[in-house]
């Protein structure tokens, strides 16, 4: 395996560090985020600037790039501060290009293109977060309409999406494993309402609490097989937890190099605190732990771009990068001292946004068992 950057690899990341200087400093980033508003401007450079048609079919006006251009460049936006919430669309093109109709693969590729979210994850429920056979939203036929009830929790932005890929139980079928299906809903449909949750951090993007009341969709409205939901669920998981990965990954550079900066220039004692072994013992683990990073990340890129299954190496890296990152951001914060626990200090952001890459798409309990449940079968 080669990972050294192809010229096409570092003319675009170099062509989105000048979109970033120009259109999304750290001035702008730290705004949004008070404000706790979606960062739409720089969506929209991104996607003036062509970022929306990467990985997109040339059948859809796309351009497409291998998974590790698209990993890289969800590293790189982080690594250079930006907002965690942008450039979502590896996930949302795999996840629609798998099992959506054609309908709803155009719907997802319009949207992308634009810089705009496709599709919000209507999988968690008040009790079912790990547990999906514990889901309890049904869906039932009535003269020749399917009827959506039920109660979705922490879904990331439920509020902006114009559709829910709202997985559903159907209650009349008593085989757990053929009983659910996935529907794509209109986030404006009659029933459905929105509330968004205060959260620590992600506050650039909503994550909310979905009630859906009777809700109609027509049965074109079904996304990839009845029955098969949750085998598609795991499918879906695969490239987020990847995507999740390159996030933490850049997140944890970013940190890194704010701390690096830092300890180069504070004095105390009469000479820079980077001097003192103590502070160059946690840049060197905080170092060794990125080289890790990165290399789980560009690897299991790799073997997705070359047909290899990914969900066990999706799962432990996404596990160990999500761990790492917190590790490495809360040292960062650490060398920067009181300066590091202040909203003016952009590592303050990083270490709230990070910790919710241990829960989301998989608690780190979870990637245990997804991995070693698989390891040990690979092994049998």
């Amino acid at each position: 395996m080669d990972f050294r950057l192809t010229e096409e690899q570092e003319l675009l990341l170099e062509s989105l560090d000048e979109l970033m200087e120009r259109e999304c400093p750290p001035s702008y980033v730290a705004q949004c985020d008070r404000e706790g508003r979606f960062p739409a401007e720089f969506a929209q450079a991104l996607a003036d600037n062509g970022f929306g048609l990467l990985g997109v079919p040339e059948e859809y006006g796309g351009v497409p790039v291998d998974t590790l251009t698209l990993m890289l460049v969800k590293e790189r936006l982080m690594k250079n501060g930006g907002p965690i919430c942008l450039f979502t669309q590896p996930f949302l093109v795999d996840t629609v290009l798998s099992f959506g109709s054609e309908e709803q693969i155009a719907a997802t590729m319009d949207a992308v293109k634009r810089g705009k979210v496709a599709h919000c994850s209507g999988f968690t429920e008040p009790g079912a977060g790990s547990d999906n056979s514990g889901l309890a939203t049904t869906f039932v036929r009535k003269d020749g309409k399917v009827h959506i009830s039920g109660h979705k929790s922490f879904i990331t932005n439920a509020d902006t999406a114009p559709y829910m890929m709202c997985l559903a139980r159907d209650p009349l079928q008593e085989d757990p494993r053929c009983a659910f299906t996935t529907w794509w809903v209109p986030m404006d449909a009659e029933g459905i309402t929105v509330e968004p949750l205060d959260k620590i951090g992600w506050h650039m993007s909503n994550t909310c609490e979905v009630y859906l009341n009777d809700v109609v969709v027509e049965e074109k409205d079904i996304f990839g097989r009845e029955g098969e939901a949750l085998k598609q669920t795991m499918k879906n998981f695969e490239v987020e937890r990847l995507l999740m990965a390159a996030a933490s990954l850049g997140q944890a550079e970013c940190a890194f190099d704010d701390a690096a900066a830092y300890a180069n220039q504070r004095v105390q004692f009469g000479k820079t605190i980077g001097s003192f072994q103590l502070i160059q013992q946690k840049i060197t683990d905080m170092a060794i732990k990125i080289e890790n990073m990165r290399n789980l990340v560009y690897k299991t890129a790799w073997e997705h771009d070359n047909g290899i299954p990914i969900r066990n190496s999706s799962a432990m890296t996404k596990l160990y990068c999500a761990r790492a990152a917190c590790e490495v951001i809360d040292d960062a914060l650490q060398i920067m001292g009181g300066l590091g626990y202040t909203n003016d200090c952009r590592i303050s952001r990083l270490w709230r946004d990070a910790r919710n890459a241990r829960i989301g798409g998989g608690t780190d309990e979870i990637m245990y068992h997804v991995a070693g449940r698989g390891i040990l079968k690979e092994l049998k």
